[in-house]
């Protein structure tokens, strides 16, 4: 049976604290506890906002899989409810007999929802044959299976211009296109897709809003970000906020941005519920964390506030000449120094018998080598670099023939699993 780490929940409308959890010391007090029935971790599909403490649940060694949007366009797209809690109900028994604990479920992948929100307009998949909320359901299943329930957003990329003309005119994100002061402000254009501008206290604080509206409305173990920050390192993104704010490094600034953010929507989400965990999926290589994303991951690891865990793509080979695998996941295991925070190894399944062009002399170790996914696995625990691993995704590891590799994958978590929990 598999061990639980049961989290005491803090949630009343009339006592939220906007102070920051020590989250390491939380877990570290609470690892002996029991196991937490299913039944317990029920959620009733409901719009109400809830006036009853839910309790969290997470796992001390965390084995966690990406259920992406994309996703969502064979199981939920034109689907009835029953239909839609079939399908979902048979991807959660996979990624549960595969040796996974937690998943990180898409639940607003374009300023958009997968659930009933009144900040976010439906996603480009949820037109369904009867009127239901995805979310809710994904969570009732995963709580019936014992696996957590991070819900994944992505804070700053929204729609396309096409699509962004078509939203009602009562979202938020529409008022921002329709206002000619708010237009290129707010919402800045690139390559025909629209961005928020985190340089915004008003940006930032409906982004944490949102952060707010899920953990007030869902019994989500946690919320999760990944690598979508900044979009571009031009400086026509953001000219007028720039000159503005009065700074004079435009990178230090953007840092800073985000940074703000990061913070903000942590401090919503404890503020709701101290014991939801916050987590980010950065670019695996750091240099490029910085550079181009301006996401300050070594500020993230090392100090309290911003996560409670950090998920790096770690998606190369052994063999990567740029960031070979070992040696990258070891560098971020030097980043993490907060007792607050846990390093969680980032490995995909998308590269499995194909090309990495991207890897200089090891371009064709993912085709020439069998169990990499796995072997991966073992290298993080076997030399003690992270707390857990996270594979992405769903649809790459089972809608993609490769039964031999997951066979070996399962049994690598399996083993890590138990001797680790």
């Amino acid at each position: 049976m598999k061990k639980i780490i049961v989290f005491m929940a803090v949630v009343s409308l009339l006592f939220t604290s906007c102070g920051k959890a020590d989250t390491g010391t939380f877990e570290s007090s609470v690892s002996g506890l029991n196991e937490q029935t299913v039944e317990q971790l029920r959620v009733i599909e409901t719009n109400e906002k809830k006036e009853t403490d839910y309790v969290p649940v997470n796992y001390d060694t965390q084995m966690a899989m990406w259920i992406t949007y994309m996703n969502y366009k064979n199981i939920l797209y034109g689907k009835s409810k029953e239909e839609f809690t079939d399908s979902i109900k048979d991807e959660l028994k996979n990624i549960s007999d595969t040796g996974f604990n937690t998943v990180y479920v898409h639940a607003s992948a374009f300023n958009d929802c997968y659930y009933k929100s009144s900040f976010y307009p439906k996603g480009q998949y949820y037109s369904t044959k009867d009127d239901f909320d995805p979310l809710a359901i994904i969570i009732n299943e995963a709580h019936e299976l014992e696996i957590s329930v991070h819900a994944w957003i992505n804070p700053l990329r929204c729609q396309t211009d096409d699509e962004i003309k078509k939203i009602d005119g009562s979202y938020k994100i529409k008022s921002w296109y329709d206002d000619s002061s708010t237009k290129g402000k707010y919402l800045v254009n690139v390559k025909d897709r629209w961005y928020l501008n985190p340089a915004y206290e008003e940006v930032r604080d409906y982004i944490s809003g949102c952060v707010s509206e899920i953990a007030e409305n869902y019994n989500v173990d946690g919320i999760h970000i990944d690598d979508y920050f900044y979009p571009v390192t031009d400086s026509d993104f953001d000219t007028a906020a720039f000159k503005e704010s009065g700074e004079s490094d435009l990178e230090e600034w953007r840092i800073g941005n985000i940074n703000l953010m990061v913070s903000s929507m942590y401090s919503a989400l404890k503020s709701v519920n101290e014991d939801m965990l916050f987590g980010i999926s950065p670019q695996g290589n750091i240099e490029a964390d910085y550079n181009n994303m301006y996401a300050d991951v070594g500020k993230w690891a090392s100090e309290s506030g911003f996560c409670d865990y950090i998920v790096p793509q770690l998606y190369y080979g052994y063999k990567n000449e740029s960031c070979p695998f070992t040696e990258t996941a070891e560098r971020w295991k030097s980043l993490v120094t907060s007792d607050g925070v846990k390093l969680i190894a980032g490995i995909c399944t998308y590269k499995i018998g194909t090309e990495d062009k991207w890897a200089g002399a090891g371009k064709n170790e993912w085709k020439d080598t069998k169990g990499i996914p796995a072997n991966q696995t073992a290298t993080v625990f076997e030399k003690d670099i992270a707390d857990g691993i996270a594979v992405y995704s769903y649809e790459s590891t089972f809608d993609n023939n490769i039964d031999e590799e997951i066979s070996k994958l399962s049994k690598s978590i399996k083993a890590y699993s138990e001797g680790k929990q």
